[in-house]
C-alpha cells in the first residue's frame, strides 16, 4: 500500500516524505535492537532533531499543532517501518497531545512544559506498578508523595516506563496519604533519587527498553504537583489510539513481506510462485481484508474526534479501536506465518519479531476485557 494515496494533510505529507527517506536505515536497526534489547536511540534522536516531538504540541506553544487523525496516520506509517521506534516516541506526542487539547495543568506549567518540549525534552507517564496492574484499573498506587515545607518527596517503583532511558521527564503517579487522593507529579530526570533499574527482559517490544523507574527520596518543587486524578469532567482520550496506530503499523510490514515472500517464493515442486496457489490467494485475501477493515475503523475514528463537538459519543469507538486492531492485527499475522511457512520462524526473517511485538499489544491500554465491560455499559445506558 502506498501511504501517498492515503493522506490528506500537508503535516501527513510532510512527516510521511521524511520517515520514507530514513525507511531503510531504520528498518536496517530494528533487528539489532530488538534482539539485544537496545533502544533505537539514534531513530529516536533524529526525530528529536527534526522536530516530530513538537508533533502535537499546539501550534499557540511553537509546535506545529497535528490533530489526532494526523497523528494516527503518521505513526501508523513509523510502526509500519519500526514498531519500537513508534511505540516509545507515540507515548511521547500522545501525552504532550492530551496535556494541552485537556488543559490539564495550569496556564503557568503548561508554557513552562512547551518551552522545554521545544528544546528537545521527551515525556511519558510514569504510572503502572507491580503490584496494581494496568493502572486503567483504578488500582490505588504503592508510590507516595509526601508534603514537606517546599514541595514533595516521592518514593516507590514504576513498571512498564517505556523509553525510559532517554526520557527527561515523568509524569509521575503516587499516593497522597495526607489528601487520600492521587495525583500526577512532574519529575525530572536529573533530579537526585531517579534511577532506571535496567530490568526489562521481556519477549516482544524488547527495544522499547521499558525499565523500572525507581524513586528514592525524590524532592520536587510544589508547582510539580500538576493533576490529581479524576479531577475535571471525564473525556475520552483520542490521543491514546496512538497505540493502536503502532499496531496497525506492524500489521502493514507483515503483510508487505508475506505479499512479497508470495510473488517471489518458487519452490520447484511448483511453476510460477506460491502465490499462482488458490490457498495462499484465498489467505491473501482474507489478510488484505482484515487489514483494511482495520485501518478504516481506526482512522475513520481518528478523523471523527477532530471533528465531533461532543466527544462523549466516541467512547466505545475510541475503546473499540484497540480492540479491534489488535485482534485482527494478530489474525494478520498468523496468516502472513502460514503462508511464509516455516521460515518465518527464521530470526534473520522479521515476521518472528512482528509476531513477538503484536503480542505485547495486548498488554497496552485499554485491556480487552475494561474495553468490552466500558462498551457494554454504554450501549446499556449505564453512563
Amino acid at each position: 500500500m502506498k501511504y501517498s494515496a492515503l493522506i490528506h494533510s500537508d503535516i501527513q505529507q510532510k512527516w510521511i516524505e521524511k520517515l520514507d527517506g530514513v525507511k531503510a536505515t531504520f528498518q536496517e536497526r530494528a533487528e539489532y535492537n530488538d534482539l539485544n534489547s537496545r533502544f533505537p536511540y539514534e531513530n529516536i534522536e533524529w526525530l528529536v532533531n527534526e522536530g516530530y516531538t513538537l508533533l502535537t504540541l499546539p501550534k499557540a506553544y511553537g509546535g506545529e499543532g497535528a490533530t489526532v487523525e494526523d497523528m494516527v496516520v503518521i505513526q501508523s506509517y513509523l510502526g509500519s517501518i519500526d514498531g519500537a521506534t513508534a511505540l516509545s516516541i507515540g507515548w511521547h506526542v500522545s501525552v504532550v497531545g492530551q496535556l494541552y487539547e485537556q488543559k490539564l495543568w495550569d496556564e503557568a506549567m503548561l508554557d513552562r512544559f512547551a518551552e522545554a518540549v521545544k528544546k528537545g525534552a521527551l515525556v511519558n507517564r510514569a504510572v503502572s506498578e507491580a503490584d496494581t496492574g494496568s493502572p486503567t484499573r483504578g488500582g490505588r498506587p504503592a508510590t507516595n508523595a509526601v508534603e514537606d515545607d517546599d514541595g514533595y518527596v516521592l518514593n516507590g517503583v514504576k513498571t512498564f516506563t517505556s523509553m525510559s532511558k532517554a526520557l527527561t521527564h515523568f509524569i509521575v503517579g503516587a499516593y497522597m496519604p495526607d489528601k487520600d487522593q492521587i495525583g500526577f507529579f512532574l519529575v525530572e530526570r536529573d533530579v537526585p533519587g531517579v534511577e532506571i533499574a535496567d530490568n526489562w527482559n521481556m519477549l516482544g517490544m524488547r527495544a522499547t527498553e521499558s525499565h523500572d523507574l525507581v524513586l528514592n527520596d525524590v524532592h520536587i518543587p510544589k508547582e510539580n504537583f500538576v493533576e490529581v486524578r479524576g479531577a475535571g469532567p471525564k473525556k475520552p482520550n483520542g490521543w491514546i489510539l496512538h497505540i493502536p496506530s503502532v499496531y496497525l503499523g506492524i500489521a502493514q510490514a507483515t503483510r508487505d513481506y508475506a505479499v512479497d515472500f508470495a510473488k517471489t517464493y518458487s519452490p520447484n515442486s511448483i511453476e510460477g510462485s506460491i502465490g499462482d496457489l488458490t490457498t495462499v490467494q484465498q489467505n491473501l485475501g482474507k489478510m488484505e481484508s482484515l487489514l483494511l477493515s482495520a485501518r478504516h475503523f481506526l482512522w475513520s475514528t481518528a478523523a471523527l474526534y477532530n471533528v465531533t463537538k461532543d466527544g462523549a459519543k466516541l467512547w466505545n469507538e475510541t475503546s473499540a479501536s484497540k480492540v479491534l486492531v489488535m485482534n485482527q492485527g494478530l489474525e494478520i499475522v498468523d496468516i502472513a506465518m502460514r503462508i511464509v511457512g516455516a521460515k518465518s520462524l527464521e530470526m534473520e526473517r522479521p515476521l518472528q519479531r512482528y509476531y513477538r511485538d503484536m503480542r505485547a499489544g495486548l498488554h497496552n491500554p485499554p485491556m480487552e476485557d475494561a474495553a468490552y465491560t466500558n462498551i457494554a455499559h454504554s450501549v446499556l445506558g449505564h453512563f
